[in-house]
């Protein structure tokens, strides 16, 4: 699993180049970075406040680089799988030709899931849902169909290992995107650790 950084193109290049876990930039609404020369995704900022028409103008102004887009959070409503459900009905079509990812809410193991017109699931909601066995459920259903898989909010060496080992394909985190001392932490806990030789008792 590696980490899509919601920064600067600058900065996402010097990240990749200290982390071997940073592959891509996250771009919102919110941010306006640059997409810098790498894959990059864009998300739609809901979890602080979605502003559809600055989405379409962000979608609109990364156009030239499309083929490097790895996909595009439709609009959700936090919490509400089936609101979003609704949204993601009357809102993908405005989206056409780029690759889709649905975020899945609270709730949504009880939801059908629009597999046909999506390109990748990007686990939302919740701490207590993320976390829980029906969003990993569905990270698998994605993967038996060849989904992309995405995780939000991903801070913590516990909840990269978490996810990692459930062979997401990409995560991302607001506090690792801005805090040096979190990615250390992620990177420590990968670094190979020591066997403990086996004491030899004396005959």
């Amino acid at each position: 699993m590696t980490f899509l950084i919601d920064q600067q193109d600058s900065r996402v290049v010097d990240l990749s180049g200290r982390y071997p876990f940073v592959s891509g930039q996250l771009l919102t609404p919110l941010s306006r970075y640059l997409p810098w020369a790498g894959p990059f995704a864009v998300d739609n900022g809901a979890w602080s406040s979605c502003d559809v028409p600055a989405l379409k103008r962000l979608v609109e102004r990364v156009k030239p680089v499309r083929e490097r887009c790895v996909w595009v959070a439709v609009p959700d409503v936090v919490g509400s799988a089936r609101r979003t459900l609704e949204v993601f009905d009357q809102l993908a079509y405005q989206f056409h030709g780029w690759p889709l990812a649905l975020v899945c809410q609270d709730g949504q193991e009880d939801l059908p899931i629009p597999w046909t017109n999506i390109d990748a699931v990007f686990i939302g909601g919740s701490t207590e849902w993320k976390m829980s066995q029906h969003a990993t459920h569905i990270l698998k259903a994605a993967q038996l169909l060849g989904k992309h898989t995405h995780v939000g909010r991903v801070n913590t060496p516990q909840r990269f290992a978490h996810f990692a080992g459930l062979g997401v394909d990409t995560c991302d985190g607001s506090g690792a995107s801005r805090y040096d001392w979190m990615l250390d932490a992620i990177a420590d806990s990968l670094k190979p650790r020591p066997l403990l030789e086996a004491s030899c008792v004396g005959e």
